[in-house]
C-alpha cells in the first residue's frame, strides 16, 4: 500500500500535463500506474478509500476463502468493470506504452510485458504483477505461471534503459536512507515456498537486487541522468490498510512531494 504515495505523485504529474512515451510498473506500481495511460486522475485513491474496509477487497477472509489476500475477482474485475470503471477506450487509444513486470514461478526470472490494450489478459497480468508470494495464488496467464514482479526486478530502470528509454522519472516508495535487509525468517519462507524454490531464491536475494538498484539510481541522480521522486520519511502504512486516514495521509504526502519537485521534473524532461 506504499503505492498510494505513487498515486499521489502521478496524479499531480497528470494534473500538470506531464506526458511520457512509456511507463513501467511493478506490483502496486502496475495496478495503480496503468491509470496514467487511461488518464484517470484520482482513481487509485478513490477506490482504495471506498473499498479498504470491504472484506472482498483485501482481508484474511479473502485469503482463507480464495487463497488471495487481495480478492482476485473483486479487485481485478468487479471494480474496474463495474464499481469504478477503468477507462479502456482512453487506455487503448493512448500511444503511450505501458509495460509491467511479473516473475515466472518456475525460473524466478522477471517477465516483462508490453500492454497496449486493456483486455482480460491485461487484467490478469496486472494481478500477477501484484500477487505476493504466500499471500496470493500464482496466476496462470499467457501460457505462464506468474507472481509478483517485485520478487525479481523491484525497480526495473535498467530494463527500461535497455529498450531505449534513457530519460526516466523513477518513483520510489522508500526514503533515500532506506536499506532493505535480508529476510529474518528464512526457514519459514523455505517451508512455505517449498513448491517454488526459484521464488524462494528470489525472496532471499531480493534485498541485494533492491539495494544495488538504489545505489545505481543515486549515482545516476548525481550525474543528472535520472529524476527520482521518493518520500522524505518512511511511510506509515501497512501492506494491507483499512484505515482511510492513513491512506489519505500517504496519498497527500505523495502529492506534496510531487508539487515540490514538479517544475524541476519538467525541466529535466525538456
Amino acid at each position: 500500500m506504499r503505492g498510494i504515495f505513487t498515486a499521489g505523485v502521478t496524479d499531480v504529474m497528470m494534473e500538470n500535463g506531464v506526458e511520457f512515451d512509456g511507463a513501467i510498473g511493478v506490483s502496486a506500481g502496475a495496478a495503480f500506474g496503468c491509470n496514467y495511460k487511461s488518464h484517470q486522475i484520482g482513481r487509485s485513491i478513490r477506490y482504495n478509500l471506498r473499498f479498504c474496509r470491504d472484506k472482498r477487497y483485501a482481508s484474511v477472509w479473502s485469503w482463507l476463502t480464495t487463497g488471495n489476500l487481495y480478492g482476485a475477482d473483486f479487485c481485478y474485475h468487479e471494480i474496474p468493470d463495474t464499481l469504478d470503471p477503468f477507462d479502456k477506450d482512453t487506455y487503448n487509444s493512448s500511444k503511450m506504452e505501458f509495460h509491467l513486470v511479473c516473475t515466472d514461478v518456475f525460473t524466478g526470472k522477471p517477465v516483462y510485458r508490453l500492454c497496449m490494450e486493456s483486455n482480460d489478459e491485461f487484467c490478469e497480468l496486472i494481478r500477477a504483477s501484484a500477487s505476493m508470494p504466500i499471500a496470493s495464488r500464482p496466476v496462470k496467464v499467457a501460457g505462464m505461471t506468474l507472481l509478483d514482479g517485485g520478487m525479481s526486478d523491484p525497480i526495473p530502470v535498467k530494463y527500461f534503459e535497455s529498450i531505449g528509454y534513457n530519460r526516466n522519472v523513477v518513483i520510489l516508495t522508500q526514503p533515500i536512507s532506506y536499506v532493505k535487509e535480508a529476510p529474518s525468517n528464512q526457514r519459514m519462507m523455505k517451508l512455505l515456498l517449498r513448491k517454488y524454490p526459484a521464488i524462494y531464491r528470489d525472496v532471499m536475494n531480493r534485498h541485494k537486487v533492491y539495494n544495488e538498484t538504489t545505489r545505481y539510481l543515486r549515482e545516476k541522480e548525481k550525474r543528472g541522468e535520472v529524476f527520482v521522486v521518493r518520500p522524505p520519511l518512511p511511510l506509515e502504512i501497512g501492506k494491507v490498510e483499512h484505515d482511510e486516514k492513513k491512506l489519505r495521509k500517504v496519498y497527500e504526502i505523495g502529492r506534496r512531494e510531487a508539487e515540490r519537485v514538479i517544475e524541476d521534473m519538467k525541466a529535466f524532461l525538456k
